[in-house]
């Protein structure tokens, strides 16, 4: 009995022992399929809240919220960027070489007032020239800020732009505050490394001195349109060429703009527009030889603008046109004091002026460009009791500024940009200017996109 039982268990035994050896491997292949699962399952919400915070910080960045919220802590598994609240910073680097025919001190533009801002063609061999430093970053979803500090080659550091402005106010408004380039006309508002010649136009310096920078407000309205139309206004303190500082309240200076634009075809775009600039002076001074004069008066200046851009299929990056142009008139009466004549008298002027230019892209990286520059001064009415007005300001006699400028560039890329420019200076009676440039521009760091 007690043999048969134990025969019939090992018999159980051998039987069954494959059975059972099949169900605890099985176990175990199920075990670690659900093991994977599981790590699987970690592994992707880990990733997903990932990515959700990635979303959430991009969408802080980019777009204003319907109501502010408060900051919220990032989990522990988030991975966001340790620099969501640092500010963008750019570098530009310029430099240039120049040989200039005439001696540059002796540079005037006859029958302009100087405007002791950016004029003539600058020093002659070799200049570090303006380099630019900008940070820029949103603030909150309401506001974003810019400061630019622009370095001269003469260890000069000034601030070029230091504003604030909203971000995306409702029906196509926005306001800024501060320090800026104004947008008057069409080339003001762009930084020097973004122009196609080496030096402003003769227009620029001659009746804003290179560039207006207001200190003051800015309001834009962009109509919800399919073609362009843009109104802007600007109220500031008047203490930028042609205007100066005056010590006094309120307002010094407005400015009334208007652009419209549009595309022709596929291929064509423009922009044209129309700037209002009103200011005045109070002891403005200017040099005119030997002599310290003053000016007390009012500026009131019009400026029209166009430009028309070409490219194959709207596609710049092998080919692309560009013709651009500004037509200024200025009208400033007051009254003049002069140091060398002893006496004030009144003023009364009308000046203008204007430039056209096209730059070519023929081969990606290659541009060339011709500019021609002219003015026209107009001799003032001026009333000095009896006292010659060419003895009195000499620098002011009646002459029609002209130059010409041809320029070559190559871009290896959208970051460096070297540049060969000839021109002819005509700006005073009898005497021609032969100038040759070489310049360099290299930017670091993150950019803005550059207006159109």
């Amino acid at each position: 009995m007690f043999k048969t039982t134990v025969l019939s268990a090992a018999l159980a035994a051998a039987l069954f022992h494959p059975l059972l050896s099949a169900a605890a491997a099985n176990d175990a292949e199920l075990s670690a399929i659900r093991a994977q699962i599981g790590a699987m399952k970690e592994s992707y919400e880990a990733r997903l809240l990932a990515l959700e915070q990635r979303l959430q910080d991009a969408q802080a960045r980019t777009a204003a919220p319907a109501a502010p919220a408060k900051a919220a802590t990032p989990p522990a598994h988030s991975h966001a960027s340790s620099n969501a609240f640092n500010p963008n910073i750019s570098l530009v680097l310029g430099g240039t070489y120049a040989n200039l025919s005439q001696d540059p001190q002796q540079y005037r533009l006859q029958g302009f007032m100087p405007s002791a801002g950016e004029a003539g063609p600058g020093r002659r061999g070799f200049n570090l020239g303006e380099s630019e430093l900008t940070m820029a970053a949103n603030i909150d979803p309401m506001f974003s800020g810019q400061l630019t500090f622009a370095l001269s080659g003469e260890d000069t550091v000034g601030v070029e732009e230091a504003f604030v402005q909203t971000r995306a106010l409702a029906n196509g408004l926005n306001f800024r505050a501060g320090r800026f380039l104004s947008s008057v006309g069409y080339l003001n508002n762009r930084h020097a490394h973004t122009w196609d010649f080496v030096d402003a136009p003769l227009a620029y310096q001659a009746f804003l001195g290179g560039q207006y920078k207001p200190d003051g407000m800015q309001a834009k309205w962009l109509a919800p349109t399919d073609t362009l139309v843009e109104l802007g206004v600007e109220l500031g303190s008047g203490s930028s060429f042609p205007g100066n500082d005056r010590n006094k309240n309120g307002v010094g200076a407005a400015a009334l703009y208007a652009h419209v634009g549009d595309d022709i075809g596929a291929s064509g775009s423009w922009r044209a527009g129309l700037s209002l600039l009103r200011t005045g002076s109070a002891n403005r001074e200017f040099n005119d030889g030997d002599s310290l004069n003053t000016f007390s008066g009012h500026s009131r200046m019009l400026i029209l603008d166009a430009i028309y851009k070409w490219a194959p299929n709207g596609n710049p990056a092998r080919q692309n046109f560009k013709l651009q142009g500004e037509y200024f008139r200025r009208h400033e009466n007051g009254e003049l004091a002069s140091s060398a004549a002893g006496s004030v008298g009144s003023v009364d002027s009308t000046q203008s002026g204007w430039y056209v230019q096209g730059v070519y892209q023929f081969v990606p990286g290659w541009r060339a460009g011709l500019r021609y520059d002219k003015l026209r001064s107009n001799m003032p009415s001026i009333g000095l009791g009896g006292v010659s007005q060419a003895d009195a300001f000499p620098i002011l006699a009646a002459y029609a500024p002209a130059r010409r400028s041809l320029m070559l560039d190559y871009s290896p890329s959208e970051f460096s940009r070297l540049r060969l420019q000839l021109a002819r200076d005509q700006s005073r009676p009898g005497v021609s200017d032969n100038q040759v440039f070489l310049q360099y521009i290299m930017s670091l760091g993150t950019h803005a996109a550059h207006a159109f």
